[in-house]
């Protein structure tokens, strides 16, 4: 049994400043549960285009305001608490965080603990 707390992870080596915001990481590879579970934020006013080419994720709202935009398509959709989306097609998106949003969010296969984004080279991945 696992069985942990944000007070814990904050300041550890599973609470990892990601480029624009904290991603806290309570679940990793090394835990062995076959997904990795965290607790992220993206700083109010951020817009980030990510894409996931070794992951697939699935994130919750908890807090916050921003915008979800498909890159493909150009699709936006509001991210606000109780929204959920899955990135199920290593799809290319950007988040634009309105106000500061608080998420929870899982990967498969499980993120290793280290991993950050390069947000220098337009579209950021694990």
């Amino acid at each position: 049994m696992i069985v942990t707390s944000l007070e814990r992870i904050q300041g550890s080596d599973r609470d990892v400043a990601w480029g624009r915001g904290q991603s806290r990481r309570f679940l990793l590879a090394r835990d062995r549960m076959g997904f990795s579970f965290s607790d992220t934020t993206i700083e109010r006013g951020a817009t980030v285009a990510l894409q996931y080419r070794q992951h697939l994720e699935a994130c919750y709202i908890l807090e916050g305001a921003g915008k979800l935009t498909d890159q493909q398509t150009g699709e936006r959709y509001d991210l606000r608490p109780g929204v959920f989306f899955a990135l199920n097609k290593h799809d290319h998106h950007s988040v634009e965080a309105t106000e500061g949003l608080r998420m929870v969010c899982v990967f498969s296969p499980p993120l290793e603990g280290d991993e950050r984004h390069n947000l220098n080279d337009g579209a950021s991945s694990y």
